[in-house]
């Protein structure tokens, strides 16, 4: 290889570097932007999961609050996302309904998912029993209510002692578990 050509080679060589150097640069840049992009989808699809919780709780404790009555037993008191804390245990109770003897504890999910219906069995109900202890003399009472919940879900529920609430039109519709 002669002088010129080693010197050519080089000068390609650096060239290719330069090049490749810009257009790092270029894609480090367009891939800050389409990082920026996808944080504020991640904050808008957020947003709108948000909104339809709130829908669901509002239709379900406004349709509760009318009557106050669940599942055949009236209710003197509702209220809304109860939240309390005790040491490292920290929870929000989405509706709660009281009388002097009963209790229910409802969820609220836009649409329900195994996951809740368990979380609901285990973590919120101890998590309250833990948070609320003036209330351990009252019978609980579950609820899960839901916009959409499937039918599986729904018999499950059931069959462990949950009420089901669903949406059906502008009105509410309980499906009350069976007696042991």
């Amino acid at each position: 290889m002669t002088d010129q050509e080693l010197k050519d080679l080089v000068a390609q060589t650096f060239k290719g570097i330069q090049e490749l150097r810009i257009s790092q640069a270029e894609t480090s840049e367009q891939m800050k932007k389409t990082d920026e992009k996808l944080a504020r989808m991640g904050i808008h699809l957020g947003n709108i999961s948000n909104n339809q919780g709130d829908v669901a709780e509002e239709f379900f404790y406004n349709s509760l609050e009318d009557k106050k009555d669940l599942a055949g037993v009236h209710y003197d008191f509702i209220d809304k996302n109860w939240k309390n804390r005790m040491g490292q245990i920290a929870d929000e109770f989405d509706i709660v309904m009281v009388n002097g003897k009963d209790i229910a504890i409802i969820e609220v999910k836009y649409k329900a998912h195994q996951s809740d219906l368990e979380k609901l069995l285990t973590k919120k109900f101890d998590n309250f029993q833990l948070l609320y202890p003036q209330y351990k003399d009252y019978t609980h009472h579950l609820g899960l209510a839901s916009f959409h919940i499937n039918d599986d879900l729904k018999e499950q529920a059931l069959e462990a002692g949950v009420i089901v609430l669903q949406r059906k039109g502008d009105t509410l519709e309980t499906f009350i578990p069976k007696a042991a």
